[in-house]
């Protein structure tokens, strides 16, 4: 295994945007590898490469038994939408209403550089519009309206996790590409 830490809201490279992946090496399926024990481990639905302080547009997922990934995505979304919970696990313990589109088709590669179309609803399309808003430096908490966002945000302050000393912070292995650190 290869858990990484994960970066809490608050990190600058949660909202530094992710670069393209262009090399699709063995570096790269080490990070997939890297992001999907990290995530499992968490436990969590999903979790991007900002997440673990490598800013490449690359995610991972874990939604009702699938395991995959996705590289350099692009989304479509539904025009209709839905309102439910979500969790972030750059957010430990905490879950808000955020709204989202119903359906999503997720276009973009594996870590072998093949195209990969993903087609969700519900979860899984909210999971694939979670880690993407991640790979474009977005929170979901900037998903909120306003009132709901000023609620969240006293939460988070009101959290365990923030607020305290800076974690020391375990450097990850893919730090050689030197983008969002």
């Amino acid at each position: 295994m290869s858990i990484q830490i994960i970066r809490l809201f608050g990190d600058p490279v949660l909202r530094t945007p992710a670069e393209p992946v262009v090399d699709f090496d063995r570096e790269l399926r080490q990070l997939v590898k890297d992001l999907t024990d990290t995530m499992m481990d968490a436990p969590g639905a999903g979790l991007a490469a900002p997440q673990i302080g490598v800013g490449l547009r690359v995610f991972t997922y874990w939604i009702d038994g699938e395991l995959g990934h996705l590289v350099n995505p692009d989304l479509e979304l539904s025009v209709e939408l839905q309102d439910g919970e979500e969790g972030c696990l750059s957010f430990p313990g905490l879950r808000f209403d955020t709204p989202r589109a119903l359906r999503t088709v997720a276009k973009g590669l594996n870590q072998f550089g093949e195209p990969v179309t993903i087609e969700g609803s519900e979860l899984m399309a909210r999971c694939l519009q979670h880690e993407t808003d991640h790979l474009d430096g977005i929170l979901f908490i900037d998903r909120m309206d306003r009132e709901q966002r000023k609620a969240a945000m006293r939460a988070i302050r009101e959290a365990e996790w923030a607020g305290g000393p800076t974690p020391t912070v375990k450097l990850s292995p893919h730090s050689t590409f030197g983008r969002g650190m």
